[in-house]
């Protein structure tokens, strides 16, 4: 959520940003709506004045006089007003603070402009897209494919999109997760393992709601929502809290199975292992002080990097335009590898900084070791990493004419074999 203080004075600072976004919003009317929550306030403010002169006044006179009961009156009739005004105000400033969650980020100066993802700009590029195995196709026709992944039972089962990982797919699944877990501790991170169900105020505080909601799964009656990204339990971990400055940044890593309804996904980017309801990935996340946000966000990224390039994936970093940037982030970058197979890159992968926005919906804060000062944390996330599409690169460009699959030499000691067979 933005200060409110930069909404009144710099409005079209912020017309600007949503531009920037191409996102639709009616500024306007949030600002009429604090217009009246002003006015209101005001009102009932001088009415608390008066309340307050008039128990002045009373104190000075005799009980049981004309002058005393006369001021009783004109308190009661006072006290029904503020009464009345206040529950007015209540209301409205519930109006505001909706209207308030409604208000994107402001994207940082140096996001590109543009409205498509096709105006994303390439940041960087790592490895040869061409040094990948002659025998690569698509993943989902190797052979054997459904015997190690299978979406029929998956779909029979659950639907589609929650296929079944059986044996050596079981295995690679696990190997990645351990392997990425274990490079994440070893840069820093402390793993947590948390819950896979959250309440309204979780995902309001991320930006899941009031934004998102037909892409959650959500259960009845609890009204909890299954976890799209270990993003959304993480940052709530410190929701209301006070760290100190001395702490910052403070790094975490965990790994969930992520649940998203993907609706409107449709065509060749859903097949196989490419776009999944139910997915496994890691999360990176850090809580960092505000001078050390843009510096920490690159950081993230090599720490993601790293992973790619351990197991030996051509990828490159995108840099997203405004049009393409999410509706909480100030900036973003993207990590996608070269699916050779397919011919097309992947994204596995979104390092992400949200400088106060998040914070200040969950009030996560920090006080400064010299000026005893509270101050809301920057916080900032990505994927290190996403499993499905990492293994489908996998898969593909390491296919080898006989039908295994070279496994890159990072992965061998978790998975226990050099080589994924599908007979």
């Amino acid at each position: 959520m933005l200060d409110p203080k930069l909404l009144r004075e710099s409005p079209d600072l912020v017309r600007a940003a949503i531009a920037k976004k191409h996102l639709d919003v009616d500024l306007d009317a949030v600002l009429a709506i604090d217009a009246a929550w002003r006015a209101q306030l005001q009102e009932v403010e001088a009415l608390r004045g008066k309340q307050k002169a008039a128990n002045t006044a009373m104190a000075a006179l005799p009980k049981g006089s004309p002058e005393f009961v006369a001021k009783v009156g004109e308190m009661k009739a006072v006290s029904a007003q503020v009464k009345e005004r206040e529950a007015a105000l209540n209301e409205t400033e519930a109006k505001f603070r909706q209207a308030m969650l409604s208000i994107p980020n402001l994207p940082h100066a140096s996001v590109p402009e543009g409205r498509t993802p096709e105006q994303n700009v390439v940041f960087s590029t790592n490895g040869d897209v061409k040094a990948v195995s002659p025998a690569a196709k698509p993943h989902w026709e190797i052979p054997g494919f459904e015997k190690l992944f299978d979406f029929a039972r998956g779909s029979k089962v659950t639907g589609a999109g929650f296929p079944f990982y059986v044996g050596d797919g079981a295995r690679i699944v696990r190997a990645l997760l351990q392997f990425f877990l274990d490079e994440d501790v070893k840069a820093g991170y402390t793993e947590v393992n948390p819950p896979i169900f959250v309440n309204a105020a979780s995902a309001t505080a991320t930006g899941q709601l009031p934004d998102k909601e037909g892409q959650m799964y959500e259960t009845t009656p609890d009204h909890l929502y299954a976890v799209p990204t270990a993003e959304v339990p993480l940052t709530n971990f410190f929701r209301d809290e006070i760290l100190d400055e001395a702490a910052l940044p403070v790094k975490r890593c965990a790994y969930t199975p992520c649940f998203r309804r993907e609706a409107g996904s449709y065509g060749k980017d859903v097949r196989g292992l490419n776009r999944l309801h139910q997915f496994d990935k890691v999360e990176l996340l850090k809580w960092v002080h505000p001078s050390a946000s843009y510096t920490e966000l690159d950081l993230l990224r090599d720490d993601a990097e790293r992973l790619l390039q351990k197991l030996g994936l051509p990828y490159r970093v995108l840099l997203m335009c405004g049009g393409d940037l999410g509706f909480s982030q100030t900036k973003k970058y993207d990590l996608e590898v070269w699916s050779a197979g397919q011919q097309r890159w992947l994204e596995v992968s979104s390092c992400s900084n949200f400088e106060a926005f998040q914070a200040r919906r969950a009030q996560i804060r920090f006080r400064g070791k010299e000026s005893g000062k509270v101050e809301l944390v920057h916080t900032l996330n990505g994927s290190g990493l996403a499993v499905p599409r990492v293994l489908a690169a996998l898969l593909e460009n390491n296919l080898q004419p006989d039908g295994r699959v070279k496994l890159p030499a990072a992965l061998v000691p978790y998975f226990g074999k050099e080589f994924l067979t599908f007979a």
